[in-house]
């Protein structure tokens, strides 16, 4: 337990982030900064990524990220791995929370650009409030899982898990800034989604020990 600590504390601090950055945004501090960043992303990224961008949109749903991490559980088998899913669950009660409490409109349609690739709920569903992006809360929690069994895996070399943070790394860059490009979000919409993935993604882990890898 004590050589979880610093993951715990981490988590924490990722979350009181969190809460402080909602209330931040709560009061339209980085209205302008929101609006600068995704206009200049869809003026230098050419609209024929629009597709791809599109593929990372139906990937961070709750529906197949759910899967994901599902059979990932499945694939290890470990009691120490029982947080996981309440935290995932407590993900989705909080960025709820945030898209019913936190006053932050999302961006305007003529700035929309995702391409509706399949007949998911989520993509019919556009909540009056934007804050915070769901994928990127997810996307942020599967990445914090992934890093944190890479890191403690005793089966694989110091190469290999380099190339596997680099690969998680390479995967969030694109979520992340498709989430912008796409005018689903706001700059701010994917922090703070990132702040509360990585926060649960680390405190759903405290019982994870390296022999359990």
């Amino acid at each position: 337990m004590k050589k979880n600590l610093p993951k715990i504390a981490i988590g924490f601090t990722f979350f009181v982030l969190f809460v402080i950055f909602s209330y931040f945004v709560h009061k339209d501090l980085f209205t302008q900064i929101d609006f600068n960043t995704t206009v200049r992303l869809q003026d230098k990224i050419p609209r024929r990524v629009d597709e791809l961008f599109s593929i990372f949109s139906l990937i961070g749903t709750a529906e197949i990220a759910g899967i994901f991490l599902l059979v990932l559980l499945a694939i290890k088998r470990k009691l120490s791995l029982i947080l996981t899913l309440p935290a995932f669950i407590a993900l989705h009660v909080f960025e709820l929370f945030g898209k019913t409490f936190v006053d932050h409109l999302p961006p305007p349609h003529f700035l929309l650009r995702t391409e509706k690739l399949v007949d998911l709920p989520q993509f019919y569903m556009r909540l009056e409030n934007s804050y915070p992006s769901g994928h990127s809360a997810r996307t942020a929690f599967i990445s914090a899982i992934l890093i944190i069994l890479f890191a403690k895996s005793k089966k694989l070399s110091q190469n290999q898990k380099l190339i596997a943070y680099i690969a998680i790394g390479f995967y969030d860059v694109i979520m992340f800034t498709s989430r912008i490009y796409l005018g689903e979000h706001w700059l701010s919409d994917v922090i703070g989604g990132i702040l509360l993935g990585a926060s649960l993604g680390l405190i759903s882990l405290v019982f994870v020990k390296s022999k359990d890898l």
